[in-house]
């Protein structure tokens, strides 16, 4: 099972990115699949989560609205779009996945989460 992140750069405020996580090893539909970031001398946060089988999405506040998460099965790939970037987005971005269908008090919890790949920095510039 791996998870590979890609998609980080440097943006401008106001500009938009979009994340990919390939998921290698499994049907990416049988796990469900998040995105945590990590910005110096920070925790981990959640920012947003797509549950296996029925689609359901979670966000962390600071994104709701500017940020969307989705996956294409065939292509085994989860994203997340980045629009109307704040320099407080500036982390490195990291994809994690489990067998789990976690529910909104548990999806944002790192323990959630089997498989974790390397990030991918996001920087946004004010």
């Amino acid at each position: 099972v791996q998870l590979q992140a890609s998609g980080g750069g440097l943006v401008q405020t106001g500009g938009s990115l979009r994340l990919s996580c390939v998921v290698s090893g499994f049907s990416s539909d049988y796990y469900t699949v998040s995105w945590f970031r990590q910005a110096p001398g920070k925790e981990r946060e959640g920012v947003s989560c797509i549950r296996r089988r029925d689609g359901r999405t979670y966000y962390v506040d600071s994104v709701e609205g500017r940020f969307t998460i989705s996956r294409d099965n065939a292509k085994k790939t989860v994203y997340l779009q980045m629009n109307s970037l704040e320099p407080e987005d500036t982390a490195v971005y990291y994809c994690a996945a489990g067998a789990v269908s976690p529910i909104l008090s548990s999806w944002a919890s790192p323990g959630t989460y089997h498989y974790w790949g390397k990030g991918t920095k996001v920087t946004v510039s004010s």
